[in-house]
């Protein structure tokens, strides 16, 4: 094991070039979250989230604010046609930013109630937007506003595309947070962070969940077979991502896990600190940025995420939306 890497299976080493250490793109956040990457502008997008504002960092011009307040944003994805989704602690929502700074809510309760924190998500190929509701955003002023769970529990929803009708395709989870499909969405991936309380209070609970669960995708719209894929230690897993090939990239308290769709951890990318979530990107899509607590670092990889098959139109939110802050 290398300061840097650690290979659990000789393919690891053709996954990530462990010659080249993780590099620090900045510091100095308070927790990072949900980065997101615009291939058009060259531009990563990721959450500060207790200071609640959006960041924006390329190779050009380094990190700068993006957009402050922000509704203490947590993950982001891109929808098919290219606009950035986003889920909001302080809002209680999903929403979609267009190009002019119009923000269209598309989700912000279930059943007459407002949801809980919406935490992370991940977009379908018919369009529908998939995410998790734990209560991290409402269990202390630190990651948005204390509130009540309105309807009781912490599910993960879908929203059907067009209509945004809501639909629970799992409610038995503790605290759901990060979420993936496989290359060919047959099976959808789930974290359950439930080991962390959040907020203001740090400790750990080895008896609650800390794994990532496994669902066969139904008539590709609900979920079947639940069945934990892997217990993650050191630490809880939050944001993951799948690659082409269907390994499985989660975070962890040490850094980045990566399993085999069987299960099998293959290696790890060491950090001085705690992952919260990752993407693909760069020029050619291997790039692996990497939201670390008070960081972001970048590693060079061979990868690419399962939905990179996928092409946007271009947008231009790096200046469209910059300082785009009112609701």
């Amino acid at each position: 094991m290398s300061e840097y890497f650690q290979i659990d299976d000789p393919s690891f080493e053709d996954f990530v070039d462990i010659q080249r250490p993780p590099e620090q793109l900045c510091t100095g956040l308070s927790w990072t979250e949900g980065p997101v990457w615009f291939q058009e502008t060259g531009t990563l997008l990721f959450s500060d989230i207790p200071n609640c504002r959006m960041m924006q960092w390329s190779a050009e011009d380094g990190t700068s604010e993006y957009l402050c307040p922000s509704e203490f944003t947590n993950g982001h994805y891109r929808d098919l046609d290219g606009h950035l989704v986003s889920c909001e602690h302080g809002g209680r929502r999903v929403i979609r930013r267009y190009d002019d700074g119009r923000v269209e809510v598309i989700a912000d309760s279930y059943n007459g109630v407002r949801l809980n924190s919406p935490n992370d998500l991940i977009v379908k190929s018919d369009g529908s937007i998939w995410f998790t509701d734990p209560p991290y955003g409402i269990n202390s002023d630190v990651e948005g506003y204390k509130g009540e769970r309105e309807y009781g529990g912490c599910y993960v929803f879908r929203a059907a595309p067009g209509s945004g009708e809501l639909s629970v395709v799992a409610n038995d989870f503790d605290k759901p947070n990060g979420l993936a499909f496989s290359p060919g969405e047959d099976v959808l991936y789930i974290a359950d962070s439930g080991a962390i309380e959040g907020g203001t209070n740090p400790a750990f609970d080895d008896d609650a969940p800390h794994h990532i669960r496994a669902f066969d995708v139904v008539d590709g719209c609900s979920l079947a077979n639940g069945r934990v894929f892997v217990d993650l230690a050191p630490g809880v897993p939050d944001g993951f991502r799948v690659d082409t090939e269907g390994f499985v990239w989660t975070s962890a308290a040490d850094g980045v896990h990566c399993y085999s769709a069987a299960g099998d951890l293959y290696g790890k990318i060491l950090l001085p600190e705690v992952v919260s979530n990752l993407t693909f990107g760069g020029l050619d899509g291997t790039t692996m940025f990497i939201t670390a607590t008070s960081s972001v670092y970048a590693v060079a990889t061979t990868r690419k995420d399962a939905t990179s098959r996928r092409s946007y139109p271009a947008r231009s939110y790096g200046q469209a939306m910059r300082g785009a802050g009112e609701f």
